[in-house]
Order: C-alpha cells, then sequence, then structure tokens
C-alpha cells in the first residue's frame, strides 16, 4: 500500500507551480508520508474527477478545484503554523498568487479583444462569408481547421476553438457525424497552431514568460505543428461526406470600428513582446497598456457616434440607399468594461483553482519524488515525451507548471519538445486541454468525449509524427 501512494505521489507531482521554485527547499516540510500530504492528493484527485466529468454532472469545473485549493491551503497553513513556520508558507502561497495575477491579467486583456471583435460582428462576417460560399461539408471541414491552426497562434487556441465550433455548429445542423469530426478536427489544428507561438497556448506563454525560450526560437515548432494537425485531418477526412448542408445565407454588417479594432490588438501583441524583449519586463505589462488601447479607442467610438449616425444616414438618403438606413442600428456605443464581463470567467477561476491546488501539493514536498525520476533517471526526451501522454489525461497546465517547478537542466530542442508535446499531446483526449473542454460544452452532445475517444488512434499518428519531425528537424537545437 505505501509503495501505490509512492507512486500516486510521484505521478500527481506533475501538478506543480512553478512559482514556489524560488523558495529554498530546506525550509519547509516534508508532507508527502502524512496525514496532511495524502489527504491534500485525494482533495486534489476527487476535484479533478469532478472536473472531467463536467460534462455528464453539468456542474462547471472552476468549483470543485476553487473548493480543494482553500482546503488544501488550510491544511498546510494549519501544520506550518503548529510547527512555527507560518512565514514560510505565507511567502508560497504569495508566490503563487503573483504568478495566477500575471496569468489572469494577460489572458483578461486577449479575452477582451476577441470579446471586442465578436461584439462588432467581425466573426459573424466570417461565419456569414462562409456560409455563403455553398462550400459543402467535407470543404467546411478543411477551411475550419486550417483557420483554427493559423488563428490560434493569435488569440489562443481557447478562443479560436470556441469560434470555429459556432461555425460549425451553424452550418452542421442536426449532422453530429459531422460535428463531431469537425469539433476533434478543430480541437487539434488549435492546440497545434497554438504550440509554436507565445500567445498561442497557456502553456507556450508560461514557457515563454519564464524565459526559458524567446518569441523567435518558437518557430522552429512551424513544420512538427503542421505535421501534427495534418496527418489525423487527412485520415478523418475520408468520413467527411461531400454533401452540402442545408442553411440560408444572410448578410452580415460589420459594426463601426470593427476593423481597427483588430490592428489594436496586433498592436497590443507586439507591445507584449516588445516589454518581454526589449526590457525584459513580464509581457502582462505590454498587454495592460494594450487594454489602454481598446479604451481610448471605446471612448472616440462613443464621442463621434452621433456624428458618425448623421454623416451615414445623409449619404444613405442621398444615395437612396435603403439597405444602408437598415444597418444604421449596427452603429451603436462601445463599451469595454461590458467587453470585460463576457471574459471565459469560469476557465479564469479554473486556472486560479489549478494553480492554487497544485502549488499546495508542489510545498507538501511530492516534486522531488518525480523530479527524480523523470529528469534523472530518464533520458531527457523520454520524459519530455510522456509529459505529452499525461497531459492529454491531466490537461496540459498543470503538466507544464510542473516541469517548470522542477526547472531540469534542458538543451533548447528540449525545451521545444517540452512545448510540443505539452501543447500537442492535450488533443488526445477531449479533456486534455481547454479548447476540448470548452467545445463539449459549446456542442454539448454532439462532440463528447466517448466520440473523441473513438478517434484517439489516428490523433496519436499525429502526435508520434511531429515529435519524430521535430527531432529530426531541429536535431541541431539538441546539443
Amino acid at each position: 500500500m505505501n509503495k501505490q501512494w509512492l507512486f500516486l505521489g510521484a505521478l500527481l507531482t506533475f501538478f506543480a507551480s512553478p512559482s514556489f521554485a524560488s523558495v529554498n527547499s530546506e525550509q519547509y516540510l516534508s508532507l508527502t508520508q502524512s496525514t496532511v500530504g495524502f489527504a491534500a492528493l485525494a482533495l486534489f484527485t476527487a476535484a479533478y474527477v469532478l472536473v472531467m466529468l463536467e460534462e455528464y454532472l453539468q456542474l462547471r469545473k472552476s468549483k470543485p478545484v476553487l473548493l480543494a485549493a482553500g482546503l488544501i491551503w488550510a491544511m498546510i497553513g494549519y501544520v506550518y503554523q503548529q510547527n512555527g513556520m507560518i512565514e514560510v508558507a505565507k511567502a508560497a502561497l504569495e508566490h503563487n498568487l503573483l504568478e495566477y495575477a500575471e496569468l489572469l491579467l494577460f489572458l483578461l486583456v486577449a479575452m477582451t479583444y476577441i470579446s471586442a471583435m465578436e461584439e462588432r460582428r467581425l466573426f459573424d462576417a466570417l461565419q456569414a462569408w462562409m456560409v455563403g460560399k455553398g462550400f459543402d461539408f467535407k470543404a467546411l471541414f478543411w477551411i475550419t481547421g486550417v483557420l483554427a491552426f493559423f488563428i490560434s497562434p493569435i488569440a489562443d487556441n481557447l478562443t479560436t476553438a470556441l469560434l470555429m465550433c459556432a461555425v460549425v455548429l451553424k452550418v452542421g445542423g442536426d449532422n453530429t457525424k459531422f460535428v463531431n469530426l469537425a469539433c476533434i478536427n478543430i480541437v487539434i489544428a488549435a492546440n497545434a497552431g497554438g504550440a509554436f507561438s507565445p500567445f498561442g497556448d497557456i502553456t507556450t506563454l508560461m514557457v515563454w514568460q519564464a524565459g526559458h525560450v524567446t518569441f523567435s526560437e518558437f518557430m522552429p515548432l512551424f513544420l512538427p505543428s503542421v505535421i501534427n494537425y495534418i496527418v489525423p485531418a487527412v485520415i478523418m477526412s475520408f468520413f467527411i461526406p461531400a454533401t452540402k448542408p442545408n442553411v440560408e445565407h444572410k448578410h452580415v454588417e460589420l459594426k463601426r470600428g470593427a476593423r481597427r479594432i483588430v490592428g489594436l490588438f496586433i498592436l497590443t501583441i507586439a507591445t507584449a513582446v516588445a516589454f518581454h524583449a526589449v526590457l525584459h519586463f513580464p509581457p502582462v505589462i505590454g498587454m495592460m497598456m494594450g487594454l489602454a488601447y481598446l479604451q481610448f479607442f471605446g471612448f472616440f467610438l462613443r464621442r463621434t457616434l452621433h456624428t458618425s449616425l448623421t454623416k451615414k444616414a445623409a449619404m444613405a438618403i442621398a444615395n437612396g440607399d435603403d439597405h444602408a438606413l437598415k444597418s444604421l442600428g449596427s452603429v451603436v456605443p462601445f463599451d469595454v468594461f461590458r467587453r470585460v464581463s463576457h471574459a471565459e470567467w469560469d476557465t479564469l477561476l479554473f486556472f486560479y483553482g489549478v494553480v492554487m491546488c497544485v502549488g499546495g501539493l508542489s510545498l507538501i514536498g511530492y516534486l522531488g519524488l518525480a523530479s527524480d525520476i523523470m529528469y534523472s533517471q530518464w533520458d531527457p526526451i523520454w520524459a519530455n515525451v510522456m509529459v505529452g501522454i499525461l497531459s492529454a489525461i491531466v490537461d496540459n497546465i498543470p503538466v507544464m507548471f510542473a516541469v517548470l517547478t522542477m526547472e531540469p537542466v534542458m538543451s533548447m530542442g528540449n525545451w521545444l519538445l517540452v512545448t510540443l508535446a505539452a501543447g500537442v499531446g492535450g488533443s488526445l483526449l477531449s479533456i486534455g486541454s481547454a479548447a476540448g473542454v470548452a467545445l463539449m460544452g459549446a456542442a454539448h452532445g454532439k462532440y463528447t468525449f466517448f466520440g473523441h475517444l473513438k478517434w484517439m488512434p489516428v490523433i496519436m499518428l499525429g502526435y508520434i509524427a511531429s515529435i519524430a519531425a521535430h527531432l529530426m528537424m531541429n536535431g541541431h537545437l539538441f546539443t
């Protein structure tokens, strides 16, 4: 029984936060064989089981991890207080909160911009264009996948997957087989596309913020990421019907300022990169500055609303354009704070729960059990490949937290490998990435855990092919 607990502890130490790495390991208590340690493992395991059953229980995934985080830290605080070391636990807690604050603010700005683009109807226009072109199901399968691959490096894989899923649900209707395959394709594409960009996934963002890989050094992962997407997509496309969807095309009028918001988002990303590359500040500083761009532009839209309406009405009347007159309703004020409120708060709170839970497990001392096995006794390449497989089971975010906590000494090639593996390995199961979890909710009943599971062997082929491609193409980076 004792060995079983040790094995479970070793496995679950992959769920540890990098934020406590700066605390001297000699300062904290080893609680791996204590009642508190076992209770913390049980709480986290139970919380994650509830997360995986979100589809069936209709229980938002943030709730169990938030509760588990509070209970784990309450137990840790009690033990450290009894031993007169409460300041050590407090320092660890503050480090975890700082890490989460940077992640929260970064994602909040990105989600606000995406919400703003959605409110200005950019994505409705994209959806209408695709429907209006009369594409058949097979063409739509490829178009949504390719778009997901190339949008996710900028808009992050979670947001991209949700946007493409909306298109699939619109055109797929009651064709459950098409919706399921298209959603699997979108999850794979979004995760693969996010693997070669610091903005494409939470895991790549963490590696970039930690300073292990610079912005430009992610690019060698482009071709392996393409292979990861193409291999399963080609196989699945043979099972897509060549018939056309029965949907009605409609014209979508973009709201005022839509294109300029896209430009401001690109400028925001450039600002974040500059803060990190030039000043060596956290990228979140640049992102928050970018939020100011959007706020000032929202102020401009509100102040010039009356003038814009007057000009458009005069032009429409002069030209006898009834359609333009009807579209004046789309020239509406813009409220940045309403866009902030539309962020994926359940996802953001879920990240908080994960960071705090695994930070507590790290402080308890389970980290040493796994780090000694994975990065001392194993070859780093095999360790990083296993990280990708684990990320499919437990979600790639806590897995990457664990690797960063261990701070293994690795070559650039291996840091890129673990980034690729954690990013695309999450595609193996629907619960392995935020994109998959979100789509199970968005396409409830049509894209399911077991519907995804049936295609796991095909997705595994892409996973193996992408890793092999990285080892061959970027072999010089492993020296």
